[in-house]
């Protein structure tokens, strides 16, 4: 697990600077605090921060070819490296190392600009090829790892993180797509960053320049299937077949994500998918397993009696940590760890937990997109349901029960029922798409027009609905199934622009690597394959997971109900957090920026404080931006 960075000027002749490199990735040093490693060779120069994984000795980047001409620096694991190393050997390569990192080199050889397609991991890469004066950056499928990138007038700069790419001098202006887009859903989809001109490489994609030239390539996509059109190869033909095939898959995968030289442990929730990485663990493991939790004095937001259950189950080395968090001084780490606004509060617990498990070990495993894969959230038996609810008659579902969902008092507590009523009855009558969008959006299009000041209305006239993100990729999926689709769509956006960015930061924050085993390609494209019927039967989410677990976890994880990994934002904005909050959306604070209507804001948060409606994800989604507005815009 590393960091990296670099730059090249388009004009051959002007020589990198190496005291740039150098700044750019001592920023960097979190992600990789045991080496450093930085190649000059005229106009290009590539950087990188090293966390020791495999080959802690010799792994030292960036790793070269036989001959010297192709140099990589990377910043993940490729957990098929062992296989790949066979074959090359086989065809004649020779290694000087045993890490991952040198197959890349050895690959692009065989292969040009194929080798990303045979990679199984996570990584962000960049590969100088001096022979043909080409540099190619690449970003895994699922977009586990992080890129970012800026081309300019005179040079392409990019690197693991933002701040690193700010260190050449980057002028820093607020991209007002990105900003349309981030108050919709407390994220900046990709390619946008908050910075005018930065963007992030996109999952599966590959940056090349050559030539002075910049072009970019799609080098992976899932394709899903109905049932219908199951390739017939596969050999899948009813619902055991599935079963079986699924917990072979899932074993393999953790078995390769076990890969490592150092300790390994695993985040665990109380959830069904951090649960299942500790039962597939325990099979093939013969240390015993490490395991952490934190929960929060809250009651609806605590789950460690769950976690206690599995490690007591699966007999775990088991830390544990009630958390009481100084959020006032949390809040600066967090912004400077995500460079640009990020809103999804459970950033804080992962905070938390990865501190923790850093006290221990050097790697951790979690069940982060099983949710995605498997078909675990709420929102996708929901539209089921809205289906249901659009054949009432009209006088119910546009007046009366809208009118008895909003008499609901609002509430506090953790996923609340009477957020999740609102939220349904507010979008039921949309279409599936439009409708799953809906239990996303922070502020619609209407809110925000309210909120914009005049001066940005106008510049953003003509803009589209933040809506339409999602819709492209509802549309582009290949399967006519709704559930597939809405699955496409959390895949292409939800996932590696919020869940994904969430666990990267945070664990990176700590010089901790997080893994992901559901979402091993092979898993991936597995589960494409399985029609929707086998994922969400009726309304029962996971279905076929929860059926290849059903002898290995309790029965009280199984038919535990979703709940998130989340924290008391409600309460916190009208108690602890309240001056703090009220203080970043003063109205003369609101107005500096020259982006938002004040008495709007004003109005947002009163009606919050004052407990008559729940907009905490909407005054979290302004406050994140103002604070981070106050580190990396207006001091520069």
């Amino acid at each position: 697990m590393c960091g990296i960075c670099g730059k090249v000027y388009f004009d051959h002749s002007r020589p990198v600077e190496r005291e740039v490199i150098s700044s750019m990735n001592d920023v960097l040093r979190h992600r990789g605090p045991d080496d450093e490693g930085i190649y000059i060779n005229g106009n290009v120069g590539l950087g990188m921060r090293r966390l020791s994984i495999i080959d802690i000795e010799g792994g030292k980047q960036p790793i070269k070819n036989e001959d010297g001409t192709v140099r990589v620096v990377y910043n993940g694991e490729i957990y098929n490296f062992p296989e790949l190393k066979d074959t090359l050997m086989k065809r004649g390569h020779k290694f000087y190392t045993r890490s991952d990192t040198e197959v890349i080199v050895h690959l692009y050889e065989d292969l040009g600009e194929d080798f990303v397609k045979e990679l199984n991991g996570m990584f962000g890469i960049a590969l100088w090829d001096d022979s043909k004066k080409k540099l190619i950056l690449a970003r895994d499928s699922i977009g586990i790892k992080p890129l970012f990138y800026a081309v300019l007038s005179d040079r392409l700069i990019f690197g693991s993180e933002i701040k690193s790419i700010l260190k050449d001098r980057v002028p820093r202006n607020v991209d007002l797509e990105a900003l349309h887009d981030y108050l919709s859903l407390n994220y900046v989809p990709a390619p946008y960053t908050m910075f005018k001109g930065i963007r992030k490489l996109e999952p599966g994609n590959m940056l090349i320049f050559q030539n002075g030239r910049v072009s970019n390539k799609k080098y992976w996509d899932v394709q899903y299937f109905t049932s219908d059109s199951q390739p017939s190869s596969s050999g899948l033909n009813n619902e055991e077949t599935y079963t079986e095939r699924l917990l072979e898959i899932l074993k393999d995968s953790v078995k390769r994500h076990l890969i490592s030289d150092v300790p390994l442990g695993v985040f665990l929730s109380g959830g069904m998918d951090s649960s299942t990485i500790v039962a597939l663990m325990s099979q093939m493991n013969t240390r015993k397993i490490k395991t952490f939790t934190i929960g929060f004095e809250e009651k609806s937001y605590n789950e460690v009696d769950d976690a206690r259950l599995i490690s007591r189950r699966f007999d775990t080395e088991h830390h544990e940590l009630i958390v009481r968090p100084n959020i006032v001084d949390l809040l600066p780490k967090l912004i400077r760890s995500f460079d640009e606004p990020y809103a999804d509060s459970s950033a804080i617990p992962t905070y938390y937990v990865s501190k923790l498990a850093r006290e221990h070990v050097k790697v951790c495993l979690g069940g982060d997109g099983g949710d995605e894969i498997f078909a675990g959230y709420v929102t996708y038996p929901a539209y089921k349901v809205a289906n249901l609810y659009k054949k009432l008659p009209g006088i119910l579902t546009e007046k009366f029960i809208p009118y008895l969902v909003n008499s609901i008092p609002v509430s506090d507590g953790k996923v609340s029922f009477d957020y999740k009523a609102k939220r349904f009855v507010e979008g039921a009558l949309l279409p599936p798409a439009q409708g799953h969008f809906w239990w996303k959006v922070i502020f619609t299009e209407e809110m925000k027009q309210r909120l914009y000041s005049e001066e940005l209305k106008s510049t953003l006239n003509g803009f589209r609905d933040s809506f339409q993100i999602f819709n492209r990729h509802f549309d582009e999926c290949t399967d006519s199934d709704t559930l597939q689709k809405l699955l496409y769509v959390d895949l292409k956006v939800y996932l590696p622009d919020d869940i994904l960015v969430k666990v990267d930061r945070m664990s990176m924050a700590h010089s901790l690597e997080a893994r992901v085993p559901f979402l091993d390609r092979e898993v991936v494209e597995f589960m494409a394959g399985v029609p929707s019927r086998l994922k969400m039967k009726r309304l029962s989410t996971k279905y076929v997971l929860k059926k290849a677990l059903n002898k290995l976890l309790p029965q009280e994880i199984l038919k535990k109900k979703k709940g998130g990994f989340n924290v008391p934002i409600p309460r916190w904005i009208k108690n602890d957090l309240k001056d703090r909050v009220i203080d970043a959306l003063s109205p003369s604070k609101i107005r500096s920026t020259g982006f938002f209507n004040e008495t709007n804001v004003s109005q947002i948060l009163n009606m919050h404080i004052d407990g008559k409606k729940d907009y905490s994800r909407n005054i979290w989604g302004l406050f994140m931006f103002m604070l981070w507005h106050d580190e990396y815009i207006s001091p520069h």
